[in-house]
């Protein structure tokens, strides 16, 4: 899998940008130079790139028509992975924040950053909760009535981890 995503990052960004080297897609891939040559040269002999040595130290690549089906293929399954797990996160959040306001809850306090706080302000809306969103650079929000969610992104000291309720416990699973 990991290799494919890279793949399909290489792919993109030759596709995008002429005249690219490989020590720069090694850097915007985040892989190391040999890792980067040797998936170059996969895609070359898929078919999906053409390389051309211009001469000792330059080297010209370009997405073949197969490259660019690949591009699309790979695109279409990565939209695909990524609109299931919303759909999977945001089944495991509404459950969580039905759970908090069936309890009697009547707001959510989001602790940590979080890619999934959309879900979570969604979730809130359906149910009728506030959310409030704490970053830990101001006391933490007080007053009754409040359901305590670490987003996945939230560090802490770990003194409260297992109290509270995670994004990071209800996404382990995908």
């Amino acid at each position: 899998m990991y290799s494919t995503d890279k793949e399909l990052e290489i792919l993109q960004h030759i596709n995008r940008e002429t005249g690219v080297h490989q020590r720069d897609l090694a850097r915007i891939v985040g892989l190391s130079l040999g890792m980067t040559n040797a998936i170059v040269k996969r895609l070359a002999q898929k078919g999906y790139l053409l390389v051309r040595k211009i001469n000792n130290r330059n080297i010209r690549y370009a997405v073949t028509p197969e490259g660019i089906d690949e591009i699309a293929r790979r695109s279409y399954r990565y939209f695909k992975r990524t609109i299931k797990n919303v759909v999977y996160y945001k089944e495991a959040v509404e459950a969580l924040v039905r759970e908090a306001a069936l309890g009697g809850s009547t707001r959510i306090v989001l602790v940590g950053p979080s890619d999934l706080d959309f879900i979570v302000e969604h979730c809130c809306r359906n149910h009728g909760l506030a959310l409030e969103r704490w970053d830990g650079s101001s006391p933490l929000p007080s007053g009754g009535g409040a359901f305590l969610v670490f987003s996945e992104n939230y560090e802490g000291d770990g003194s409260n981890g297992s109290a509270a309720r995670r994004l990071k416990d209800l996404i382990s699973a995908v």
